[in-house]
């Protein structure tokens, strides 16, 4: 009966039944890290077959974050301390904050009705006005921020290496409320119907009702998790430095399946994405698994030279990622064969956004890339 159940919430959320806030994504926006609140990693934009280089830029500085784009506007972090404003159409600089000295990392820019946030590495959250670059108001945890903002009505939540996952008043940067877990918050929270689902580095994943920052549940996940979840219907899919994916069933509980490569054992850095029933994910392995959603057995598995930390995006048919071997990958959907690729010669941490029939993703060497 369970697996009835379970296949019959996969089936809805494949056909439309995602909340509201899997939905807010537009084909010309992608609007916080992997693209919408359920972090699925899945545009309705379209881009080209072969998708051609239009414009890079070049940010001064090595590029982990993933870009945001909103009203013909990219927006990324970079480790020079920058959040960068670029024109989607040409790659033109539109403004430059100077977040912090210490550099901004894996934080990947929210935008939000006229405003950026994001994360720096001295541990304090800007609100930026996205038409002008000046700052709105500034909030300062007490470690660095690798986590990437979520807005949800007026609260904007942010985890931090000080253990907290925090909810902040959009209009001010007021603490509404924190919650504690006893290691780093690392990933990104994902957000259904209300609720913040994220892994922590002290190996619990929990439910935090977002309106007031109750703690509903924690399961442990057996291992260390950075990676952020996907959610589709009731389950939970998310990677770990045990070298394991799970699928933890919301509903119940519980841990409904473990997925590990029989021969090679690596962590799971990449967040995963869903679709049709898929989750596909990057390993250190240097592979990306494709791996069914009932039952975690492996659809198909693509290897490419170098450990994949960058998380997958899904445009139509196909799955875009980036490695360290300096390559940007257009793997098909259906069995993983490749059937675009892309050589920037430098490796690809950050993550593809995608819009307005665009591709665009950072890279170690500095540069923001845009192809199309």
């Amino acid at each position: 009966m369970r697996a009835m159940t379970f296949v019959v919430t996969l089936t809805l959320a494949v056909l439309g039944g995602h909340p509201a806030s899997a939905l807010a994504q537009t084909a010309d926006a992608w609007p916080q890290f992997r693209g919408n609140q359920s972090l699925t990693g899945v545009t309705v934009s379209s881009v080209p077959d072969d998708p051609a280089l239009l414009w890079t830029f070049d940010t001064g500085d090595t590029v982990d974050s993933s870009a945001a784009i909103a009203d013909g506007v990219v927006y990324v972090g970079t480790y020079a301390g920058d959040l960068i404003a670029l024109d989607l159409g040409d790659g033109s600089l539109r403004w430059r904050y100077q977040a912090s000295e210490y550099g901004i990392g894996e934080s990947s820019p929210a935008v939000a009705d006229g405003v950026v946030y994001i994360g720096d590495l001295f541990g304090v959250l800007h609100a930026v006005d996205a038409d002008t670059g000046e700052a709105r108001w500034t909030f300062a945890t007490e470690s660095e921020i690798k986590s990437s903002p979520v807005v949800v009505g007026n609260i904007v939540l942010i985890g931090s290496y000080d253990g907290y996952l925090y909810g902040l008043s959009v209009s001010t940067g007021a603490e509404i409320w924190r919650v504690e877990t006893s290691s780093y918050v690392h990933a990104t929270p994902a957000v259904v119907d209300g609720v913040a689902f994220f892994g922590g580095c002290d190996e619990q994943f929990r439910g935090v009702r977002i309106r007031d920052g109750e703690e509903i549940f924690s399961v442990s996940s057996g291992a260390y998790t950075a990676a952020s979840p996907a959610i589709a219907g009731t389950m939970a899919f998310y990677g770990t430095f045990d070298n394991e994916v799970l699928a933890l069933d919301l509903a119940e509980r519980e841990v409904l399946w473990r997925y590990e490569h029989p021969t090679r054992h690596f962590p799971f850095y990449s967040s995963p994405a869903f679709h049709t029933g898929l989750v596909v994910l990057g390993g250190r392995d240097r592979m990306v698994h494709a791996l069914d959603a009932a039952t975690g057995e492996a659809r198909w598995i693509f290897t490419a030279r170098g450990r994949i930390d960058s998380s997958p995006a899904i445009v139509g048919g196909r799955v875009y990622i980036g490695s360290n071997d300096g390559r940007l990958y257009g793997l098909e959907l259906a069995d993983g064969a490749k059937a675009w690729e892309y050589e920037l010669g430098s490796a690809i941490t950050a993550s593809v956004a995608v819009a307005d029939g665009r591709l665009v993703v950072g890279a170690q060497d500095g540069l923001i890339y845009c192809f199309g």
